[in-house]
């Protein structure tokens, strides 16, 4: 047993020695940037990458650990060979990838991605430099000689004389080989391995790149093959001239806030359907306190989620940006990089951001696309007391909204503050006595909702006996509707009716918008206010403009929803066809919204 322990300790150094070095050639080769960091932040680089290091050498030690584990029951040479291949096929791969990498980036500006391989074709091979094709060829070759001779003198021996053991011994390296799940998914948390991990600065980019694992980001990323929507769904030229009038220029813009720079906190709830709140044709008594506030402020009580996710929801809301079919942006750094965001356009203004949620934000790459968005601050559940981590998801939701009101007391203004709820998310386990009795799934989730509500109405309270309420404009929404109550199907549009309502003392009066609107107008229809639309936010309309156009579409697994005043009309992708509408949609209708969904795959697909 102490030879296969021997010959697994070395291949860990093997991996983690290959890795590391790969991270110094790719700050080196691309010295430029790394110029830029100090160097403090080059150290981070690693310390925060080795956790992504750490997984993709866990996989590779997994195979070790099997192959070790045959060697205890079998004679002959044939598992040494099958190793020995395997692993220096595995070493070519690999130093392909690093090598490949470091030009990539240079030009590119993100680490290597499987949707290169689309565009990388013999015009683009030309383009290159003769001088960078040898010194990548001189890097692949030193690199891969490196590593083998390594192998060869120091790991090989030792593995191709080991003779059969008990199954004692095979069992334990068996078992050593199941333990490499950890390091591979890379936490205890409902978050797996993914380049959130690595994160860590909120302005520069190149840092964060820097401790990403290239090889461990390709792989990911080829078995989530990026997808490429059609570009023949609608004709483009009908598609951009219809998509141009869903969109028209606004003269004026009803002004709802007495300031110009109010200080802004967006409240997202989880799961926040409109079934729960009474003024939108909801349950009458499990959200008395929305129900009281949308009496106080600005009621958009015709708003529909853009997606079912939170990952969908949270770039609808803050980078104005539809949901699609079949993946979520969210997934492809290389793309939400690329993202306008409602940060960014207010920070431009002054802002200072920050991003608050009671659990792992590390979740399906909430990190990178917050610190790409630029946020200033991002407060998680490290942040919380460890006895108040108490759910599957993380901290409930009046820990996290006490927490914020105390951020908020020290912030300098104007301030924008995004918050995110998780306690109406399943298993529904909120700490409070049962307003609804019952342990069926829609008694759970209405209780959930009965106290995020309850926390919500705390937190307003609160903060209206503070000395920032009356320069202050909360906007509550929510991240996709729900099922629940009533167990409406996936395609069904009052599945994503969700509210939008705006108050505080920056508000003027309070009234009910009736437009038709979606999570992505969010944006615009706030910067109009401040007097700062942006034509970035393609896909997001100033509600309250003069010509705004009533729309809203919404996205599931294959297909969407895209909604007129009194019609819908739901389109399935894999039958190709509208497989339900209402409301007498007219042919016009339904072409305006093939034109939406071609201009948001072809959009897509070029970021």
């Amino acid at each position: 047993m102490r030879e296969r322990l021997r010959v697994f300790f070395y291949m860990a150094l093997f991996w983690f020695s290959f890795m590391i070095i790969g991270r110094v050639a790719f700050l080196l080769y691309n010295h430029s940037y790394t110029g830029q960091l100090t160097t403090y932040e080059i150290i981070q680089t690693f310390l925060y990458g080795i956790r992504m290091d750490a997984s993709i050498c866990g996989y590779f030690l997994a195979f070790t650990g099997l192959m070790l584990m045959l060697s205890s029951f079998f004679r002959g040479l044939w598992v040494y060979y099958v190793f020995t291949t395997l692993t220096l096929i595995l070493l070519f791969f690999s130093c392909f990838v690093v090598m490949v990498d470091l030009e990539i980036y240079h030009h590119w500006g993100f680490r290597l991605h499987p949707v290169i391989i689309f565009y990388f074709n013999m015009e683009g091979a030309k383009s290159g430099e003769t001088a960078a094709v040898i010194k990548l060829i001189a890097i692949f070759i030193a690199g891969f000689s490196l590593f083998t001779w390594v192998y060869f003198r120091f790991i090989a021996p030792y593995f191709r004389y080991m003779e059969p053991t008990t199954y004692r011994s095979g069992l334990v390296m068996l078992g050593i080989a199941g333990l490499m799940f950890i390091p591979i998914r890379g936490s205890f948390t409902v978050a797996p391995m993914n380049t959130g991990f690595v994160y860590f600065h909120n302005t520069k980019t190149y840092a964060n790149h820097a401790a990403i694992n290239v090889v461990w980001n390709f792989l990911y990323n080829l078995q989530k093959t990026n997808v490429q929507y059609p570009e023949s769904f609608h004709d483009k030229a009908d598609a951009e001239q219809r998509f141009t009038k869903l969109y028209p220029e606004n003269d004026t813009t009803i002004q709802l806030l007495n300031t110009k720079r109010p200080n802004i906190i967006l409240i997202i709830l989880e799961s926040f359907t409109a079934d729960v709140i009474e003024p939108l044709g909801g349950r009458k008594d499990i959200s008395p306190n929305l129900n009281r506030l949308c009496s106080e402020g600005i009621l958009f009580d015709n708003f529909y989620a853009t997606g079912d996710r939170t990952d969908k929801g949270l770039i609808g809301v803050l980078s104005g940006y539809p949901a699609q079919p079949r993946t979520s942006i969210i997934r492809y750094p290389n793309k939400t990089q690329n993202l306008p965001s409602l940060t960014g356009s207010l920070r431009k203004l002054g802002y200072q951001s920050s991003f608050l949620y009671g659990g792992d934000v590390n979740f399906a790459n909430f990190r990178s696309y917050l610190t790409s968005s630029g946020f200033d601050h991002i407060t998680a559940i490290e942040d919380f007391p460890a006895e108040q981590n108490v759910s599957k998801w993380g901290v409930h939701d009046h820990f996290m909204l006490e927490h914020a009101l105390s951020e908020i007391d020290t912030a300098h203004a104007p301030f924008f503050k995004a918050i995110l709820t998780l306690s109406s998310h399943e298993p529904f386990d909120v700490p409070m006595t049962r307003f609804i009795q019952g342990n069926d799934i829609e008694s759970l989730f209405l209780n959930a909702c009965h106290y995020t509500d309850k926390s919500v109405g705390d937190f307003i309270a609160s903060a209206k006996t503070k000395p920032w309420w009356n320069n202050t404009l909360i906007v509550i929404t929510a991240d996709h509707g729900h099922p629940l109550p009533g167990n409406k199907e996936l395609t069904d549009t009052r599945r994503f009716k969700i509210p939008l309502l705006m108050l505080g003392g920056a508000i003027r009066k309070d009234t009910v918008v009736h437009t038709l609107a979606g999570q992505t107008d969010i944006i615009n229809t706030l910067l109009a206010q401040l007097d700062k639309p942006d034509p970035a936010f393609r896909f997001s309309k100033n509600i309250m403009g003069n010509h705004a156009e009533p729309f809203a579409a919404y996205f599931f697994n294959d297909g969407f929803g895209f909604l007129r005043p009194d019609k819908a009309m739901l389109y399935d992708n894999p039958g190709k066809r509208f497989i339900k509408t209402t409301g007498d949609p007219t042919d016009d209708d339904m072409r305006t919204g093939k034109a939406y969904v071609q201009t948001l795959y072809s959009d897509y697909n070029q970021r």
